[in-house]
């Protein structure tokens, strides 16, 4: 054979190589990571339902113990929780030892430590399930049942980045006061035949209480990450200005997003992949009040984004804040294993799936049927902006992998 004809060979042969290597190899892979993302969703909805049971068969440590493990840099609980409902049975039926007032914000909230020493953030019920909050989507109070939601939610679509919440009934008169810090003691009152609190915080005001229903009060506890994960706050780059007629520069630059992506900790690791995660979860539960987040210090962008603070969240099942997606539509891209989830909770799916894991807790139902309704309208609403983002730039720049492996060693 001649040289000529042999080199024609060698080319023909080399580009059939990077065919097979391209198109079926990565192909292959592809199919075995997405078959993984089925049969993990498929884990996923097989464990929804969460018995609030005191039983911990498999181990002699406390239930905070074992929460405390759980924790890693990716995510606050692993997927598989045979402990979980006897975590969540502890958080809403633990004696209260001590009751102060919440850590610094905008919002009302108590403190409490339970038996046991774990702490956690209660925060009291504002509003019925069918009232709506009118006004800018990150209007009025925090809501107590959108904590709830929000954290199953976060079990549904896989992130695991929320901390623990359930409902829970205190008895403000029994189990609060003989044991509150004079600070919370102080904000106490009686208005009509019925117990109320006002606490510390920004907003809080001794004219907006919240009230009990007699001593009864409904609220939501949240569970505190432990302490050996300090926590570093972070300006959020979509953040709002809140302030009228001042626009942030992502309202109006529409190549904003190139900037972030110039920016640390953007510009490597999976924290924008976090951001445009957390945008659609946001848009989900209709949470426009994310101006900061939190990730474990000294991170260096490694860490996940973790979904604190959601209570301003399903406040009006027919408002459908589109800005929300500005991470998303302005970034047009998003993790793959994120994708196949949203796919596989379309045609009502995820608002089954919610409700079905919220049954158990204490003050179902968490939410209304118009809440439960308007999750599967906004989903729809993420898939059609993420097929516009798949028409104008194509799918492989899109949809982005990032699998990261996690241990819980």
């Amino acid at each position: 054979m001649k040289l000529k004809q042999r080199v024609v060979l060698l080319a023909i042969l080399l580009v059939i190589f990077i065919f097979t290597k391209v198109f079926l190899i990565d192909n292959l892979d592809t199919s075995a990571a997405n078959r993984e993302d089925q049969r993990a969703f498929h884990r996923m909805m097989a464990s929804l339902h969460v018995e609030l049971d005191p039983r911990l068969d498999h181990t002699l440590q406390s239930p905070w113990e074992i929460a405390a493990q759980w924790v890693v840099p990716r995510e606050v609980y692993p997927e598989e929780t045979p402990e979980l409902g006897a975590v969540m049975h502890a958080m809403t039926t633990k004696k209260i030892i001590k009751a102060d007032v919440g850590y610094k914000g905008t919002q009302l909230k108590a403190l409490l430590i339970l038996e046991g020493g774990q702490k956690v953030v209660f925060k009291p019920k504002r509003y019925a399930r069918d009232y709506v909050v009118e006004g800018e989507p990150y209007a009025g109070y925090d809501r107590h049942n959108a904590e709830v939601a929000a954290f199953h939610l976060d079990r549904i679509l896989g992130f695991r980045r929320a901390p623990l919440v359930v409902g829970r009934f205190v008895n403000l008169r029994t189990e609060i006061k003989p044991v509150a810090t004079e600070q919370l003691l102080g904000t106490f009152m009686t208005v009509g035949n019925n117990t109320c609190f006002y606490g510390k915080c920004y907003y809080c005001r001794e004219t907006e209480p919240a009230c009990a229903d007699g001593d009864i009060m409904e609220g939501s506890v949240t569970l505190w990450l432990p302490d050996v994960w300090p926590l570093q706050k972070h300006r959020h780059p979509w953040g709002r200005t809140y302030r009228e007629g001042k626009l942030a520069r992502w309202e109006y630059d529409e190549s904003y997003c190139d900037a972030v992506k110039k920016t640390s900790p953007y510009d490597s690791g999976p924290r924008l992949l976090d951001i445009i995660d957390t945008a659609i979860f946001d848009y989900l539960i209709g949470n426009a009040d994310r101006h900061h987040y939190e990730s474990f210090q000294d991170d260096e962008g490694a860490s996940m984004l973790i979904l604190l603070d959601n209570a301003k969240s399903f406040g009006n099942p027919a408002l459908d804040e589109r800005s929300i997606l500005a991470p998303l539509y302005q970034c047009c891209i998003i993790r793959v294993s994120t994708w196949n989830r949203l796919n596989y909770l379309k045609n009502g799916v995820l608002k089954s799936a919610l409700k079905t894991a919220m049954s158990h807790d204490p003050i179902s139902p968490v939410l209304s049927d118009p809440h439960l309704d308007s999750l599967d309208q906004r989903l729809l609403s993420i898939l059609a902006t993420v097929k516009q983002c798949t028409d104008q730039f194509g799918p492989d720049v899109v949809l982005v992998e990032d699998r990261m492996t996690l241990s819980h060693l």
